[in-house]
């Protein structure tokens, strides 16, 4: 006895010290999370246009949907986007966002959408209908980057669906042969731009015997892609080019790429013209579309235009910017070895730019940005910057602009603690800061960015979100067919077990014979089948077709039709064997599952939704710090740090039995802090309702931390649910296991004896 004492002593506080080990990473590990948000979200604040200047689409996190299950974080290909805090999905950094829409198709719940923000505000997004037609402007068509979608993919489809939509307007395939460049021509379409979206909107054409003329301003087709350093790596999804078939390959340099796409443009001779520039259309009185380029007007019913957002390279208005060693692409950095090069922008393009002189023999480079960090690389890049910067291969310059530019020098104004000067020996400089986008251009084709136009797309929500109705549903109709199924054969699951053999129906509905046996083979098959979710979800096993949603119905619905299987099995008798015991934890699991994910699914969304109350806070404080002048600016500011202090220590530093105690000891400590506060304030001159405005946000913030760190504490007891789940799941398929051992070894006695 006290051996067995002394052994479970041991393993319970083994258990209780990994339990905390594992507790305390989890609470730094969303620690870090929320402070990478909160500098993102600052950043981003600094940005032209606010938090929507900071990129094109990006995630949202529907909380009242998220169930935490982590599938979203794990499907996203870039880091540091996406992260679990309080066991739910948050946008850590939606800068980094590239648009895959990943976490949006395997999100089970619908919790995720990939959108733009602030369409009610935003002027740089063309105003498109359903179709991407332009509001206002019949028979004008944008496709691509210019949509605000950055990615090949739905380039792609953005092009493909124009040369569809003209053909049926047009009724369907024309047979007009290549199309005509000539003088006078009519063209059923007109495409713009060469890049992914204007080579798949010719193709389609071509597929569809449309008459048409592609124009590219460039030398060659490749659109924006041309413009990117040599042996970039160009991320894609598999995609279907027409006339080509599938492109299964998720990575191409930009050398394959444009190969490919001009191998395919050769194949099907298709009508492009190049070194073509658009310089506008207008509409005729017949509705014909005239556009203007330098080489002459060309004439179309339908335009489509695919010019990307880059437009013209951004320029930085200084002194020596003409002269010939600034550039604004950067093509091939192989081609430079033995400079001083300095690389002016913040972007992925700069980054990139950089990293790769940086790897030429003899190079000297410095990367400067204006602000104090980087928000919109990718992470990969930002691994490559900070290894560079470790190595001294690269010098990275923040909160630095550039004053001047001479023949052998640049003039680098750095502002960090106060604003310094400095002069860089210099022989190249790549302005690489973004493109001025043609809007202007647009614009005066008749495309409207004008928000008043622009109807919000309402999201459709998914059949398969957190309301599990269906599944549901399904679950009480197959529990009243086997109610029923059970009162149609009560005469013989009524009986005795030791008084079923003489009853007729006892050759077919025993376990181990006839509909019993097969009961128990289809609640083996349904429990297999319902594993077969945490495969799909893991994304560790290739296990990828499907909607995830659709799996988790299935989970749902496989787990309930499994437990009325299994009780039909057991002849409506379990017993105390090997598949008794699997019957009831099997039960549990049931049981278990609902409780984990649906009865507790609150507990995480309100303790989000306190941070969310602290950032508000943060923010305010911030503002006020900014909006006052002289002393109340310096006392926001002094509250503002005291805030943060405050925060970190009650919500990720004290432990559980800490903030009990601060929830006692602790209101007197900070009855302290606001008198101190309130102290200072009046003594630097601020009025009562300066300072009482202000501590009433500490207040607010103090109380908010303690709440969100009680609710961390709770969800984190919740959790074990899903521990318990997933033990419950493991002993269950051992009990299943030794079951059908035993029912193999000992068949024939068991039929003798009856149901197992």
């Amino acid at each position: 006895m006290t051996w067995t004492l002394l052994i479970a002593l041991i393993a319970a506080l083994g258990i209780a010290l990994f339990a905390g080990l594992q507790r305390r990473v989890e609470l730094q590990r969303m620690q870090t999370s929320v402070r990478e948000r909160e500098r993102s979200q600052r950043a981003a604040r600094a940005l032209p246009g606010g938090a929507a200047g900071a990129q094109l689409r990006h995630p949202v996190v529907d909380l009242s949907r998220c169930l935490g299950c982590g599938t979203c974080v794990r499907a996203c290909p870039e880091d540091d986007v996406l992260e679990l805090v309080h066991g739910q999905a948050v946008v850590v950094n939606g800068a980094r966002c590239v648009g895959h829409g990943n976490c949006e198709r395997e999100c089970p719940t619908g919790a995720i959408t990939v959108t733009l923000t602030n369409l009610a505000e935003r002027r740089d997004v063309p105003v498109l209908d359903e179709r991407l037609e332009a509001v206002g402007a019949p028979g004008v068509f944008l496709a691509g980057e210019v949509t605000a979608h950055a990615l090949i993919k739905p380039a792609i489809e953005h092009g493909t669906a124009v040369a569809a939509e003209v053909a049926r307007r047009l009724g369907s395939a024309r047979g007009l042969g290549h199309g005509s460049a000539a003088a006078g021509a009519v063209h059923d379409l007109l495409i713009v731009g060469v890049g992914p979206a204007g080579l798949a909107c010719a193709l389609e054409a071509r597929r569809l015997g449309l008459g048409f003329v592609a124009l590219e301003q460039e030398a060659a087709v490749g659109g924006t892609v041309l413009k990117y350093p040599r042996r970039k790596l160009v991320l894609t999804q598999p995609v279907e080019l027409p006339l080509h078939g599938r492109l299964d390959r998720t990575t191409y340099t930009k050398e394959e790429l444009v190969a490919l796409w001009q191998r395919i443009a050769a194949e099907h001779q298709l009508p492009i013209e190049c070194g073509v520039v658009f310089e506008g259309l207008e509409r005729r009185a017949d509705g014909l579309l005239d556009v203007r380029t330098n080489q002459g007007t060309f004439t179309a019913r339908h335009v489509c235009l695919a010019l990307g957002r880059r437009g013209t390279p951004r320029t930085l208005g200084v002194p020596g910017e003409e002269l010939p060693k600034v550039a604004y692409s950067l093509i091939d950095a192989g081609s430079y070895s033995g400079r001083r090069v300095l690389v002016v922008g913040g972007g992925d393009s700069a980054v990139e730019a950089a990293l790769g002189l940086a790897e030429q023999p003899g190079n000297e480079v410095t990367l400067s940005y204006r602000r104090d960090g980087f928000v919109r690389i990718r992470s990969r890049n930002e691994e490559r910057l900070r290894e560079a910067q470790r190595s001294g291969r690269l010098n990275v310059v923040l909160s630095s602009a550039v004053l001047a530019i001479g023949p052998d020098t640049v003039e680098l104004e750095v502002r960090r603690f106060g604003v310094e000067r400095y002069t860089l020996p210099n022989d190249e400089v790549f302005v690489l800061a973004g493109g001025v986008a043609p809007f202007e251009l647009l614009e005066r084709s008749g495309v409207s960015f004008d928000p008043e136009l622009r109807q919000q797309q309402a999201r459709t929500p998914r059949a398969a979100g957190p309301n599990l109705l269906p599944a549901i549903a399904t679950g009480l109709g197959l529990a009243l067919a086997t109610l029923a199924w059970a009162a149609w054969n009560s005469d013989y699951y009524a009986l005795p077990t030791e008084l079923r053999p003489t009853d007729d129906k006892h050759a077919w509905l025993r376990s181990g014979r006839g509909l019993g046996l097969a009961f128990g083979l289809t609640a083996v098959g349904l429990i297999l089948v319902n594993l077969l979710y945490l495969l799909r979800r893991s994304n560790r096993w290739g296990v990828t077709f499907g909607a995830l949603s659709s799996w988790m119905t299935g989970h749902v619905v496989t787990g309930i039709l499994a437990l009325l299987c299994a009780l039909l099995h057991a002849a409506m008798a379990p017993r105390d064997t090997a598949g008794g015991h699997a019957f009831i934890a099997l039960g549990v699991l049931l049981v278990t599952g609902a409780i984990g994910r649906w009865f507790y699914a609150w507990i995480p969304r309100a303790a989000n939704g306190r941070e969310l109350e602290i950032d508000e806070v943060k923010l305010r404080l911030a503002q006020l710090a900014g909006e006052a002048d002289g002393g109340q600016a310096r006392f926001a500011e002094r509250v503002r740090r005291e805030v943060a202090a405050l925060v970190h220590a009650q919500q990720w530093q004290a432990s559980f039995f800490g903030r009990l105690r601060g929830l006692f000891a602790g209101r007197r400590q900070f009855r302290q802090l606001l008198a101190r506060l309130d102290d200072q304030g009046r003594r630097e001159g601020l009025s009562d309702e300066q300072r009482h405005a202000t501590l009433a946000l500490t207040r607010r913030a103090h109380h908010t931390a303690l709440a969100a760190a009680h609710l961390e504490d709770l969800r984190g007891l919740m959790s074990t649910w899903r521990y318990l789940h997933r033990w419950v799941a493991v002993l269950m398929l051992a009990l299943l296991v030794l079951h059908v051992i035993y029912a193999l070894s000992y068949g024939e006695l068991l039929v003798e004896e009856g149901p197992a």
